[in-house]
């Protein structure tokens, strides 16, 4: 179980990404030094209906371990018993509430950043799934819905409900992923919960601007997305320089290539040979800011099979 107050600061994390942060690509981060995962999504619905495909997204590998899974929902009451659910078959150290995707599938069903318009249905969320489960309860959400100053209040009504942590994305749910991310305003959020752990999230692509993104936002620590995608030695690299100022090497041609066939052996491990086909999502990141390796996106864009990756890399 995580104790996040207790837990030593900076915290670095792998955030919560839709079809992106799951069992292969954590295992991947971890053996590259990420301290802490944050699983992708699992719907609460489908929790409790036991569907298959749900439940196999929220198995995970001891190796993973600490790790968050992250849950979305809109009924209180299906919530709690979807936590009691994954406490009970999976034991995570913690679970986190996603009040902060933008996406419309979601919001349309009063979920993900929906949840900011409706701070009643928050904190009964909050309170239903901490009175279910034995372990900490967090939120990740937004600056707002509409607004960036919605999240002034919000942060307050989740925390007076027992949300453990709290992460922030610095965008409003209107900006979706375009704009800059408000380390600011994520900080004037901050101020008013000043007793419990904080994250700051968004455009956190180096270590220096991690550094920024921390002082601003005066957070305890970083939830790092997209700027860890194909990137799994960035977690460590944001550890260092927080905790020693000291930069990190860039990994090689060479070692970018063994972990992408170490990320897709563990693909292919857990999905069957055919997950290879989801795994295209993450390869274009691999090779995206290495020059001498651009010219093989074409090809791994197309992959099915390893033997057709391993030509693609060659």
């Amino acid at each position: 179980m995580i104790d996040w107050k207790a837990m030593e600061r900076p915290i670095v994390a792998l955030a919560p990404m839709a079809d992106m942060s799951d069992l292969p690509f954590c295992l991947v981060c971890k053996d590259e030094g990420t301290p802490l995962m944050f699983r992708e999504m699992v719907s609460s619905e489908a929790i409790i209906r036991l569907n298959p495909k749900t439940l196999k997204m929220a198995t995970f590998d001891e190796r993973e371990r600490p790790l968050v899974q992250q849950i979305f929902g809109a009924n209180p009451d299906v919530m709690a018993e979807a936590a009691r659910i994954i406490y009970e078959r999976f034991k995570p150290d913690a679970i986190d509430i996603n009040m902060g995707c933008p996406v419309y599938n979601l919001v349309s069903n009063f979920n993900g950043a929906a949840l900011i318009k409706d701070p009643e249905r928050a904190a009964a969320i909050v309170k239903k799934m901490k009175a279910a489960v034995p372990i900490p309860v967090s939120v990740k959400t937004r600056t707002g819905w509409k607004q960036d100053t919605d999240c002034l209040d919000f942060v307050k009504v989740v925390a007076d409900a027992g949300a453990d942590l709290i992460s922030m994305h610095g965008r409003t749910r209107e900006q979706g992923y375009a704009g800059k991310a408000d380390w600011h305003r994520v900080g004037e959020a901050r101020r008013n919960v000043p007793h419990i752990p904080f994250l700051v999230n968004g455009d956190i692509t180096t270590p220096e601007l991690a550094k920024e993104a921390m002082e601003i936002a005066g957070a305890d620590g970083v939830l790092i997305g997209r700027g860890g995608l194909g990137n799994p030695w960035f977690f460590k690299q944001v550890e260092t320089y927080l905790r020693t100022g000291e930069a990190c090497l860039a990994p090689t041609a060479d070692q970018i290539k063994q972990t992408i066939r170490k990320h897709a052996r563990l693909q292919a491990e857990h999905y069957g040979e055919r997950g290879l086909v989801k795994l295209r999502k993450h390869l274009p990141w691999y090779v995206k800011h290495v020059p001498e390796m651009k010219h093989m996106k074409e090809k791994l864009v197309r992959i099915s099979t390893l033997n057709e990756l391993e030509d693609a890399i060659t």
